[in-house]
């Protein structure tokens, strides 16, 4: 058991790691205004987290992700990953909505934390606010500038593009990432959970409509970087900034897959956008401690991953779970 591969020969090689449901924002397109959040006993342990990272490491995986809900709300946050930043990854990466790294960053970066993704939808406080429910665009910038202090190279933001909501901002958005030397990412809008504050099918914005937008100001050149996710990347002549478009609909990724999720709570998620799961907190407190049979429940799970998801962009909720049930 030393590698991980499902029944299409696609090699798993990047966990992604939900550490909390829970989070100080309330994102339109990610949850409900109001939300019911899982009881402690339900979640995974910090020592639980950490091995299930160190089983992934066994079994080959080269990156790992903690994400939310926000995981910069769960209390001993840099404990975990100073105890997953041993592990001897190729990346170790962190999705936050940037609140907390001024508390955290250096903690964070000094554990063995190498990249962050922060999440930026708009650059008008008022329409951020507005899109988050609840949250403070000048804390994320602070957050933002408090990360680069403490030595992170490349901060990447996402960005989820609404239609008639933040599409006006797509090439702000990337010249506040190249005054701030950061990269950054557009990602079409997920059809997860049954959102009330819009019509999914009246917001989608496709990646190609973004991409023409940013062409209009900067052309781009297409790259074969990777960061062993979807983002595929482009670069523009007169910057170090790099574009990244996530396109869960006009441009399918399933093919070259190479990802799997574990929830808080503890289920093995085989794809973003199907229910095909395992429990592995059940492993976990079946048989504590007993490393072995929670690499065997992983290697078994294998076959449940599905060759392709089936988002649609009429408003369908393919998926009831939220985004902050998911691990963003």
């Amino acid at each position: 058991m030393t590698t991980l591969i499902d029944d299409f020969n696609r090699r798993v090689r990047y966990v992604r790691i939900s550490v909390t449901d829970r989070c100080d924002f309330r994102c339109v397109y990610c949850m409900s205004e109001e939300m019911t959040f899982l009881p402690r006993a339900q979640i995974l342990t910090l020592e639980e987290l950490s091995m299930v990272a160190r089983a992934f490491v066994e079994l080959g995986v080269e990156k790992v992700r903690l994400t939310g809900g926000e995981p910069l709300v769960r209390r001993g946050i840099a404990q975990l990953v100073s105890e997953i930043g041993t592990l001897g990854l190729d990346d170790f990466a962190m999705t936050t909505n940037g609140v907390g790294l001024v508390k955290h960053a250096q903690a964070l970066r000094d554990g063995g934390l190498t990249r962050l993704n922060i999440s930026l939808d708009s650059l008008d406080a008022d329409k951020f606010r507005q899109l988050t429910r609840t949250g403070d665009l000048h804390k994320v910038i602070d957050g933002i500038r408090a990360a680069r202090d403490a030595g992170f190279e490349r901060i990447k933001l996402n960005a989820v593009v609404l239609k008639g909501r933040n599409d006006d901002e797509v090439v702000d958005l990337v010249e506040f990432a190249r005054r701030e030397h950061l990269d950054i990412s557009f990602i079409e809008e997920m059809p997860l959970g049954d959102v009330s504050d819009h019509s999914r099918a009246e917001t989608f914005c496709s990646s190609d409509e973004v991409q023409a937008l940013i062409e209009a100001r900067y052309p781009l050149v297409p790259t074969t970087e990777s960061t062993l996710g979807p983002s595929r990347y482009f670069r523009m002549a007169d910057s170090e900034s790099r574009i990244g478009f996530i396109s869960p609909h006009s441009h399918n990724f399933c093919s070259t897959c190479n990802r799997v999720r574990v929830t808080v709570e503890g289920r093995l998620l085989l794809c973003l956008g199907n229910e095909h799961s395992v429990d592995l907190r059940a492993v976990l407190r079946r048989h504590p401690g007993n490393m072995d049979a929670l690499k065997t429940a992983i290697v078994e799970a294998m076959p449940l991953k599905p060759e392709r998801h089936h988002f649609t962009t009429d408003g369908d909720v393919q998926v009831v779970r939220f985004m902050n049930m998911t691990g963003g």
